[in-house]
């Protein structure tokens, strides 16, 4: 499964409830990696459904959404698909915030303030 070798679309699901952030996440990630399969959800029911219909390998998730939160989403995600990766963004970038999502099952976690492309690179590379 590689990108730059196109054998392998890697699907990518952005969950995110702001659409302005949402939609230039999603370029950001188009631009940074044309291969890649990207579907999007703007609220929890609607990233799970999409869990069950395009299996995404890499998961963005937003911890605050309209129902139930990340931390939620994520701990239902990784209940049925531990294989999946789920990458926390959020603006509340606190003690209590970053050992809720790696107790959800998060395998990583960024705060949208202090975002830094070159992380996102390494991890999606390392995962690809």
């Amino acid at each position: 499964m590689t990108i730059s070798g196109n054998t392998h679309k890697v699907n990518t699901l952005v969950v995110e409830d702001n659409a302005i952030f949402r939609q230039v996440f999603k370029e950001r990630l188009q631009n940074q990696f044309p291969s890649m399969a990207i579907e999007e959800a703007s609220e929890g029911n609607e990233a799970l459904q999409k869990v069950d219909t395009f299996h995404p390998e890499l998961i963005f998730m937003d911890i605050r959404l309209p129902g139930q939160n990340g931390f939620y989403i994520t701990k239902k995600i990784m209940e049925s698909h531990p294989e999946m990766v789920v990458i926390i963004l959020t603006d509340y970038d606190t003690p209590e915030y970053r050992d809720a999502a790696y107790r959800s099952g998060a395998k990583y976690f960024f705060a949208k303030d202090s975002f830094d492309w070159r992380q996102v690179d390494i991890v999606i590379r390392s995962h690809i």
